[in-house]
């Protein structure tokens, strides 16, 4: 069974559709990329997979024991979200909230898994540092670093290079190509980087005028992944 499905499902605010009739599903271990263009649904996707938008009609189904406080989120950052003052460990350890239910405290073992994370991230000596005191790439990091203490399962990524520098952005990449393909966490990631989601993905799913989903060989084939990659190619030149 899929670890995630989603059947006929329309998107939308207030009635207005802005995706309809989408279907695709994925398993363990696979790598998404979501494309297409601005304003064509990606970001109310990923906000409905995590139940924070409620879709217009369809389904969403979770099966290989995936549970809804099992899903790692890292949206999208705002210029309030770059200058919260609070420090990286409060900030990874707040990734535990699920965890704990209606207690209002950390375990130790909630304490162990945010402390290793930081470690996985390369974060483990920021730990006492001021989060908006940190570069681009540390803040990604930590925000990274958090997702993580809510799953071992399914994350879900909302463009998390953007706005980072050369260097910080292939070190992301790898980062998260490890994850999926060492730790076998199964990676949803919404990107404008045609280049990067055809080396890294396993599975594609474009949305906009024309609804693609398939493997990234069968999209590079397709009339969607024709067009973004001749357009790629002109961004080159």
């Amino acid at each position: 069974m899929p670890q995630l499905e989603c059947r006929n499902l329309s998107l939308g605010y207030d009635s207005k559709v802005i995706v309809s009739n989408l279907n695709f599903s994925i398993n363990k271990g696979d790598y998404l990329c979501i494309v297409g263009e601005n304003g064509s649904g990606k970001t109310t996707l990923m906000k409905t997979l995590l139940n924070l938008h409620s879709p217009i009609s369809g389904n969403i189904i979770t099966g290989d024991g995936l549970k809804s406080n099992e899903i790692g989120y890292l949206p999208q950052q705002t210029i309030v979200q770059k200058d919260f003052p609070a420090s990286v460990k409060e900030i990874v350890l707040s990734g535990c909230q699920g965890r704990c239910g209606l207690r209002p405290f950390y375990k130790r073992e909630e304490k162990n898994i945010a402390r290793e994370n930081m470690k996985r991230m390369g974060i483990d000596n920021l730990s006492s540092r001021c989060y908006r005191e940190l570069s681009g790439g540390q803040q990604q990091r930590v925000l990274l670093a958090r997702a993580l203490c809510a799953t071992r399962k399914l994350l879900l990524l909302d463009e998390p290079v953007s706005g980072l520098d050369p260097k910080a952005t292939s070190e992301m990449y790898d980062i998260i190509e490890e994850l999926n393909s060492q730790d076998k966490i199964t990676i949803i990631m919404i990107s404008h980087d045609i280049s990067a989601a055809v080396k890294y993905a396993s599975h594609i799913l474009h949305i906009g005028d024309e609804i693609f989903f398939g493997t990234k060989k069968d999209y590079l084939k397709s009339n969607p992944g024709g067009q973004f990659t001749s357009n790629e190619r002109r961004n080159e030149k």
